[in-house]
């Protein structure tokens, strides 16, 4: 069953609350589909009543930023043995490139990297956690995790809902139109095959001839 299919089976609220805690358990640097959720919420937004986009918005900005303090407070617990760790566990997304690649974005870009990483998959699961085994200072890293958090979860929540509402909009036009031209068609070829038809006759069978014979 696809997410969105899925999302649409639950209650509003379990809508909420999965978007907050998959997104927060993400940024906490557990490799999990964050981004796939939060637009297949936002895209069911877009069709379904029950599901508020702000709400939806809310949810996961709060899940990105909590989940990623969280992180953060564990990386500068567990420091260097926290991340040979989660190599040995999750060696795709945990492997020593992996880990090199995000240690020279940090270096490079400092908090930046933590802001400008929750809109990339591999820095978004490490930002939180390496950004606290790197010894950032925490108002650097709270600044840049509330900002991105807010403009990442807010910014993809509102365009895709609206991409959403233009589409089926769209898609509702498109339906009437579709059985406008249908009509259309059906009734200009009946028109012109009954117009071919009149001027096109049967040719008149000739009647057999009488052969006379002479006595």
């Amino acid at each position: 069953m696809h997410v969105q299919e899925w999302l649409d089976t639950v209650p509003a609220a379990a809508v909420y609350a999965v978007v907050g805690i998959v997104i927060g358990l993400e940024s906490l640097g557990i490799p999990l589909p964050g981004e796939i959720i939060l637009v297949s919420a936002a895209l069911l937004s877009s069709q379904h009543g029950g599901v508020d986009p702000l709400v939806l918005g809310i949810c996961a900005t709060v899940g990105a930023v909590v989940g990623d303090s969280i992180g953060y407070a564990i990386g500068r617990r567990g420091g260097r043995p926290l991340l040979a760790w989660l190599g040995r566990k999750f060696p795709s997304h945990f492997s020593e490139g992996h880990i090199a690649t995000a240690e020279r974005s940090f270096e490079k870009w400092g908090m930046w990297a933590v802001f400008f990483g929750r809109f990339v998959a591999l820095l978004r699961i490490f930002a939180g956690p390496l950004a606290g085994v790197l010894r950032m200072p925490y108002w650097k890293f709270l600044t840049a995790n509330v900002l991105g958090g807010i403009l990442w979860a807010g910014g993809t929540t509102a365009v895709i809902y609206y991409v959403g509402v233009v589409a089926e909009a769209w898609l509702k036009r498109f339906s009437w139109v579709g059985l406008v031209l249908a009509v259309l068609i059906g009734v200009t070829s009946m028109l012109v095959l009954k117009r071919k038809a009149k001027k096109v006759r049967p040719a008149a069978t000739p009647e057999p001839e009488l052969v006379t014979t002479g006595d």
